[in-house]
């Protein structure tokens, strides 16, 4: 069963302001009991992070619709700056951005490698919504993601 996560209760509140605290977050996860409160694993949820984060330095793997491209400029300030929202539907040529069902430890494997691209390389990508965006613009987009999405996994 599909969970509305726009109307889920009890997740954590996080703020991230490094990259090294959302590895430390995802490990202490991993390492005890927990349980989602959204669609994702922990597993799947690092993968998807990874795979954004991965998409600041090798480019977008989707092209949004014109209209999305021509309004997302004006929400940047806003997505870096303030908690994203759940229970954003990707658009369908987007689906590579998706998880697939992935264990914990392929997950964290996959999001240590992403972060460590991240502090290697200062290059970036733009943002196939918000277009060009400099390497600190990019990590304050991936740590608002990554606090909307851990926040689904809680203490068991």
């Amino acid at each position: 069963m599909t969970v509305q996560t726009n109307t889920v209760t009890g997740r954590r509140s996080l703020q991230f302001s490094s990259y090294q605290e959302i590895l430390d977050d995802a490990r202490k996860l991993s390492l005890t009991p927990t349980r989602q409160l959204g669609n994702w694993s922990l597993g799947q949820i690092c993968e998807h992070l990874a795979k954004g984060m991965d998409m600041a330095i090798d480019g977008p793997a989707f092209k949004p619709s014109l209209p999305v491209r021509l309004i997302g400029p004006f929400f940047k300030k806003r997505t870096l700056t303030r908690p994203m929202s759940p229970g954003f539907t990707l658009p369908k040529n987007a689906a590579a951005l998706l998880p697939a069902p992935v264990s914990v430890a392929e997950g964290l494997a996959k999001l240590e490698k992403s972060i460590a691209r991240q502090q290697q390389t200062r290059d970036r990508k733009p943002n196939p919504v918000f277009g060009p965006m400099t390497a600190e613009e990019w990590d304050q987009l991936n740590f608002r993601h990554a606090e909307m999405h851990l926040s689904f996994i809680v203490s068991a």
